[in-house]
């Protein structure tokens, strides 16, 4: 769900917001059909081979890893692949949650780039519908200036008439044999502005939005959406001072048959979410 197809908690009103590689079975049987096999004596020598090969392959290994001086050669970052625009760097994610809500990125671009993906997860989700949560996920993720201001404009956003318009009652929880879903995939993310102080990062976003459940009026679907967050380096980590979002890229859909409300539901419960780092 993007903000924008419920409600826009920053104005107010309605509005629009690897390779995998797969091994294949070896077959089973004779591969030759029963051709003749070689006795010993050929067996002998292919062993040899084998041995000579992996010695050579041994020296080959050993040189490649010696610099011109015959010392290890450099293994530093300089030497290693640059990551692509949307590739992992290696860094390690961060270890440490607040709320459920990853801290403690990097006081760099990358760190940027982390944070606003974990925090647009969290804007767009469904504890954001819970009065309870949505407090403690506005003081996890926006600067102590902006939490008041804030905190309001989510309230009369997710008003209680709001809540049950999408079938939600006033503490943002769905009725018996229905769930309610609400889950944002960052696919990508890119810094514009960066101070040491300040930082502007989109995250182009897909998600899973809509209430599966019988009887469920409003279906789960999907929808794409690009955020873009104003950060601001406060105390020890990265803050949000004001954020807004656009609809799109979406690709062509796909010819998929859609699950349904059970399976879909039962998804949402089996599988967690991830700790996005860049």
């Amino acid at each position: 769900m993007s903000l924008g197809d419920e409600h826009d908690a920053t104005t107010g009103g309605y509005g629009g917001s690897g390779q995998t590689r797969t091994r294949l079975p070896e077959p089973s049987g004779d591969p030759y059909g029963g051709a003749h096999r070689p006795g010993r004596r050929s067996s002998s020598r292919s062993l040899v081979t084998v041995v000579a090969v992996v010695v050579l392959l041994i020296a080959a290994i050993a040189f490649a890893n010696r610099g011109t001086d015959g010392t290890p050669s450099d293994t530093t970052t300089a030497n290693k692949p640059k990551a692509a625009a949307t590739a992992p760097t290696g860094t390690k994610p961060v270890q440490s949650k607040t709320w459920g809500i990853p801290t403690g990125f990097a006081h760099d671009q990358q760190g940027v780039q982390s944070a606003a993906a974990n925090f647009a997860v969290a804007l767009v989700s469904a504890d954001i519908l819970m009065p309870d949560r949505r407090a403690e996920i506005v003081r996890n993720v926006f600067t102590a200036d902006k939490q008041p201001e804030l905190e309001a404009k989510f309230d009369q956003a997710y008003s209680k008439e709001f809540l049950s318009s999408i079938g939600l009652d006033e503490n943002g929880n769905a009725a018996a044999g229905q769930t309610y879903v609400s889950r944002t995939v960052p696919v990508g993310t890119k810094v514009t502005n960066y101070t040491d102080a300040k930082a502007t990062a989109e995250v182009w976003c897909t998600g899973l939005y809509g209430m599966a459940g019988e009887k469920s009026t409003n279906p789960v679907t999907s929808d794409w959406f690009t955020m873009t967050l104003q950060l601001r380096w406060a105390g020890n980590g990265w803050r949000v001072d004001s954020f807004s979002q656009k609809k799109g890229p979406a690709p062509v859909p796909g010819d998929e048959k859609a699950s349904s409300a059970d399976e879909m539901a039962q998804a949402v419960q089996e599988f967690g979410g991830f700790t996005y780092a860049r």
